[in-house]
């Protein structure tokens, strides 16, 4: 057999099985990596031309700021264009990796991730934007109440401080957001069963609402709107993994 006919034959070998050497797979890694990074590069070239309406966007929920440090502006836009940019890339990077992983999945599962990566990244913004347009400015009114009710406190937030802590308040919601696709990928390993989501159903409705009382203002109303898609996640999660899976 000639040699392109060897390659051939390793082709058609490879997409059969979906064997990979080793090298080959390294290989694959590095070139799935280096474009994410390129992705991102190119996200944040493209958030660098509207970072004054992402950072105008962002302070809305508390007006103005100051900056305490000679350099603290200047890092803090360059944080803010490189969280964009990552945001950006998002479903550039997600591809990839669901790419990465396509030769060592069966056809059922290529079916079942080809439907979760898009919806993934959509819940992860949804989730994004839940946390940022109603739980966040009810934490911040909350948050400086305390200010208001002595005269020797005043609130005045720091330009990195308050980013800082945006980014660490919204962020857990897009991963909270993600809790089907985790679920149905623990299931497919074998680590989690319906018949034991549903023995932790009890347990995740307890600690959502007390999560939502944490991380909001006394009010039950905004308590119920964090507490109610965190277990709706769960039962989507767990009804694929009965009904679709059937693990």
């Amino acid at each position: 057999m000639s040699e392109p006919d060897k390659n051939s034959a390793q082709e058609i070998s490879f997409k059969d099985d979906g064997t990979m050497p080793l090298t080959a797979h390294l290989e694959e890694l590095r070139s799935r990596i280096i474009k994410a990074l390129l992705a991102i590069a190119v996200g944040c070239c493209i958030a660098w031309f509207f970072l004054d309406e992402i950072t105008n966007w962002m302070i809305q929920p508390v007006g103005k700021l100051y900056y305490m440090r000679p350099g603290e502006a200047f890092f803090t836009y360059l944080k803010i264009d490189i969280t964009a940019g990552f945001l950006i890339a998002l479903p550039v990077i997600f591809y990839h990796a669901w790419k990465f992983f396509l030769p060592a999945l069966t056809n059922d599962e290529r079916t079942v991730l080809g439907i979760l990566v898009p919806s993934s990244v959509i819940l992860f913004f949804v989730g994004l934007a839940f946390s940022f347009f109603l739980i966040l400015p009810t934490a911040l009114k909350f948050f400086m109440g305390f200010a208001e009710e002595t005269e020797q406190l005043q609130t005045w937030f720091s330009f990195g401080n308050y980013f800082d802590f945006v980014i660490m308040f919204i962020l857990p919601f897009g991963f909270v957001f993600e809790l089907p696709l985790i679920i149905i990928v623990l299931g497919k390993l074998g680590i989690l069963t319906s018949d034991r989501l549903g023995k932790y159903r009890r347990y995740v409705i307890f600690f959502s609402f007390v999560a939502g009382a944490l991380v909001t203002s006394p009010d039950v109303i905004t308590q119920i709107a964090v507490a109610i898609p965190v277990v709706l996640l769960y039962e989507v999660g767990y009804l694929v993994l009965k009904y679709i899976l059937r693990r």
